[in-house]
């Protein structure tokens, strides 16, 4: 199933992210400034992250399942690889 991932800047840190598929869902994401850099070195916006975060997330799991809110570095509690393969996309 393809999604359509959009991602909306709240304010510096927050981010309101749909995922529209079979079902549309929305969930509410808190990223770092230090978090960000550690993943992406500057070389993306921080909105390019999400995506990419969420892109991640949709291989492994329906957008039903992916916690309503949460902050980005939850992801590695979850996935271990979450971290080593985000610095690929440096």
């Amino acid at each position: 199933m393809k999604h359509t991932i959009a991602v909306k800047p709240i304010d510096e840190t927050t981010f309101e992210v749909t995922v529209n598929g079979r079902v549309t869902t929305t969930h509410i994401v808190t990223l770092s400034g230090d978090y960000y850099q550690k993943l992406t070195g500057g070389k993306h916006t921080p909105g390019e992250l999400i995506k990419k975060s969420f892109e991640f997330l949709l291989e492994r799991e329906p957008n039903t399942s992916i916690l309503r809110s949460f902050g980005l570095p939850v992801i590695g509690r979850y996935f271990p690889e979450y971290e080593r393969v985000m610095k690929l996309f440096k």
